[in-house]
This record gives structure tokens, sequence and C-alpha cells, in this order.
């Protein structure tokens, strides 16, 4: 079974938010929501998570420009946004997904996600990660 696919059974199975798996191991998974599990998981296992392969159950620009800048091989996403299937497209990081949809939006549904609006405008997967790790984001009520 390649990769993607223990992520992505993983994920859905278990009810996870977020799986990483590498070399056919279980390198990260949590059902905590939102970007912070992947941001969490970048910390954790750092240059390890090249070529691994990402299941989660959203990813929009923000969690794209993490895997870029990780150097996930592969990602699986319940949904997908337009802007994380172009950062995706744009670096040639493999994915699947089963919605895309237009934009990830805040809990509310009244507005983008802050995590989104965080990194509007990062001109590369590393400024995009200093901008997520800073904090500089507003609350994702």
């Amino acid at each position: 079974m390649k990769d993607l696919d223990i992520a992505k059974n993983r994920l859905i199975e278990e009810n996870y938010a977020l799986v990483i798996v590498k070399n056919r191991e279980v390198l990260f998974e949590t059902d905590a929501s939102g970007i912070r599990g992947l941001l969490v998981a970048v910390e954790r296992i750092g240059k390890d998570m090249k070529d691994s392969a990402l299941a989660d159950r959203i990813v929009g620009e923000a969690a794209a420009q993490l895997c870029v800048y990780s150097h996930v091989r592969e990602v699986y996403a319940a949904i997908l946004s337009q802007c994380g299937k172009q950062v995706l497209e744009k670096y040639r990081v493999h994915y699947e997904y089963e919605n895309l949809v237009p934009h990830i939006l805040n809990m509310k549904k009244t507005d983008l996600c802050p995590f989104e609006k965080a990194v509007a405008g990062s001109n590369t997967p590393e400024e995009a990660y200093e901008r997520l790790r800073r904090g500089l984001t507003v609350s994702s009520g």
C-alpha cells in the first residue's frame, strides 16, 4: 500500500484531521482541526517530512504552503481550495481531493479563514511558514 493510501485511510477510518506517512510508517496524526496540527507536525518532524504523504481534512493555501515548505511529496485533501490547488500545482506536489471549493472560510463561515488571510501575498513557502509560525493571525473564531 502506498504512503498516500495509508494516510488517506487512517484519516477517514480513524477520523483524524491530519495524518502524515513516510515509508509506510505513520510519522504524525492528530484529530485537532485547523492549521495548528500541521504547524506542530512541521515543528516536531522537521526535515523528516521530506518525501512524505499527507492526508488532511481541509487544505487551503496555508496548508499547501506548509506542505511545500516541508517538501511533502503528495497530498490528499477531503476539501481543497482553489488557492491550495494552485500552490500544489505550482510546486509540482501530487495531490488528490474529494471536494474543490473556491475558498476556505472561518468557523462561522462569515469570512475567509484567518490562516488563509495570514499567508495571502506570501512570495515563498518560507515566508508563509514564518507568518504562520510567528502567529500573525487573528483568532480563528
